[in-house]
């Protein structure tokens, strides 16, 4: 394929000529039009005749290479060239801006971009990073004609990025392309890791095109600076939609760092109810229980069936990472036991919840009380989360295993603690 492929930037300032050979111009872009392929076609060129940028439809091309630009009609639209919708221009739009490898896992700058002609049609295939390329560009113009690419990285597996960009006063959103497929196989960590190194405009343009839920998933594994920085260079609606969908305990603990003015402004953004639980979540001085919990309980009374309390459980599979365990009540709704995930799915589905409660008691703690004696509750008992309770007993929240993982470690929520569930 090296021999087919033709640089965008060998081809940058090249001679235009027409059907006589007669020079009328300088190449200045490529224009591609999106339209969810996997190698946009090259649908025409922008070219410099005197002062002017006119351009030229790909139909009017004859010859296209490093060696200079062939037309095949002696006809040129000299009216100056502007960008219509759906309309990218690949050494202004792309050329060193960031993208993002999917295979790789990576936020690349491509240094180069390569077309080639299949089937009578130029293409967008591939593109190309690394020093060596930047030293080839600012180097003697041979070199730019004749480039041997070292790893050329299919362009099928690039998800490129628009990002604001100013015409004039206007400020213009350039959808480079739709979403690739394969950001649906990426890990939340890995989609983390891409968020960080990735500029406001591609970021808040990335996390569009990621279903909301692994988007927020993605967000919980982001480090502190990093996310509380997302929060606010995101739109409001976007940022509070998104905390909207975070496990409640990693949203509240986000907002925590988010400045109070701002902090008001995402939590106005949201739905109520889930304002008012993150709301009562702050209201709890950092490093307390009350802080450090998740609000998402699964509660029953104890004349409930098994069956009945698994089928709710199945409910509630998008936040199973933290349910651990379920907190059997009292008629008062005071706690009388947390009967492991666990026991419950080695149950028969008639088996009341009273016949599972059993010794010892539940591990507990109060909404103030501190960090080391959430700890000191969990290593004595050896139990993976611990139920904070009111005066009266009654479950608020719980706190898991990797919450104080991520209290303890500095670089937080990088890894979690498996847990089987439902």
């Amino acid at each position: 394929m090296r021999e087919a492929l033709v640089s965008l930037t060998a081809l940058l300032r090249v001679v235009v000529v027409n059907p006589a050979g007669q020079e009328i111009g300088h190449l200045l872009d490529v224009i591609c039009r999106w339209s969810g392929q996997r190698y946009p076609a090259v649908s025409g060129l922008v070219v410099k005749v005197g002062h002017r940028a006119a351009y030229v439809p790909v139909a009017a091309v004859a010859d296209l290479s490093a060696d200079g630009v062939r037309l095949n009609s002696a006809r040129l639209d000299l009216r100056d060239f502007q960008v219509r919708d759906g309309e990218v221009r690949l050494a202004h739009d792309v050329l060193d801006h960031q993208l993002v490898d999917v295979d790789g896992v990576r936020v690349i700058r491509a240094s180069d971009l390569y077309l080639a002609r299949v089937d009578g049609t130029w293409h967008l295939v591939g593109a190309e990073v690394g020093l060596k390329v930047l030293l080839r560009r600012i180097g003697p113009r041979r070199l730019h004609r004749r480039p041997a690419p070292e790893k050329v990285l299919d362009w099928a597996a690039i998800q490129a990025l628009g990002g604001p960009e100013r015409e004039g006063t206007t400020a213009r959103q350039v959808r480079l392309r739709a979403p690739n497929s394969a950001l649906k196989t990426l890990r939340p960590a890995e989609l983390a890791d891409l968020l960080e190194d990735l500029g406001r405009g591609p970021r808040s343009e990335l996390l569009q095109m990621v279903e909301p839920g692994k988007a927020a998933d993605a967000l919980e594994e982001m480090h502190a600076a990093d996310l509380e920085a997302l929060l606010r260079e995101a739109p409001t609606a976007q940022a509070a939609r998104l905390l909207e969908e975070m496990e409640p305990d990693e949203a509240s603990e986000a907002l925590r760092d988010v400045p109070e003015r701002e902090r008001a402004r995402l939590l106005g953004a949201m739905h109520p109810q889930q304002a008012d639980r993150l709301r009562r979540l702050l209201g709890y001085a950092e490093g307390t229980a009350g802080a450090l919990m998740t609000s998402l309980l699964v509660t029953a009374t104890a004349d409930r069936s098994v069956g009945d309390v698994v089928a709710e459980l199945r409910g509630q599979a998008e936040h199973a990472a933290d349910l651990d365990a379920v907190c059997v009540l009292d008629g008062d709704g005071a706690l009388v036991d947390d009967v492991p995930v666990v026991r419950l799915l080695l149950a028969e589905p008639g088996t009341r919840l009273a016949d599972l409660v059993q010794e010892p008691a539940p591990v507990t703690v109060a909404p103030d009380a501190p960090l080391s004696e959430v700890i000191a509750r969990l290593t004595d008992t050896r139990r993976h989360s611990v139920v904070v309770v009111d005066d009266q007993h009654r479950p608020v929240g719980r706190i898991l295993a990797d919450d104080l993982v991520d209290a303890l470690v500095p670089e937080r929520g990088r890894f979690r603690v498996f847990r089987l569930v439902p």
